[in-house]
């Protein structure tokens, strides 16, 4: 909510005025990303001033608590699963990445794996 009456992108916002973000269209503006429709999460990897166009957990004082918690577990975890389990695929289908209908973007057609622990 604006506590004061301010400017924000050319349109005035009057105070006691909320005030959301839409970080889905902010994801897919073709005037910040290349390609921006394309999943390249490698987008993220070096360019430093690219870092705060993600928002995956909010933004502003009422973003969620818990993100850096998130974003520093979240490679822990994926790295574990890589290191302790041998992955295969069930067929040789290409992988289908067109996004389903949800708050978090699933996949439309859901990717099924086979997965054995490693030995020791």
């Amino acid at each position: 909510m604006a506590s004061e009456d301010c400017t924000i992108g050319g349109y005035e916002v009057p105070s006691k005025t909320i005030v959301q973000v839409n970080a889905w269209a902010i994801h897919r503006d073709p005037k910040l990303w290349d390609d921006a429709t394309s999943f390249k999460p490698e987008r993220f990897e070096s360019r430093e001033g690219d870092a705060h166009k993600l928002m995956p957990f909010g933004i502003g004082r009422r973003a969620c608590p818990g993100a850096s918690l998130a974003q520093r577990t979240i490679s822990l975890a994926l790295g574990l699963l890589i290191q302790c389990f041998e992955w295969k695929r069930v067929d040789e289908a290409e992988v289908d990445m067109t996004e389903g209908n949800g708050v978090t973007m699933p996949k439309a057609v859901p990717l099924e794996a086979m997965c054995r622990a490693r030995q020791s």
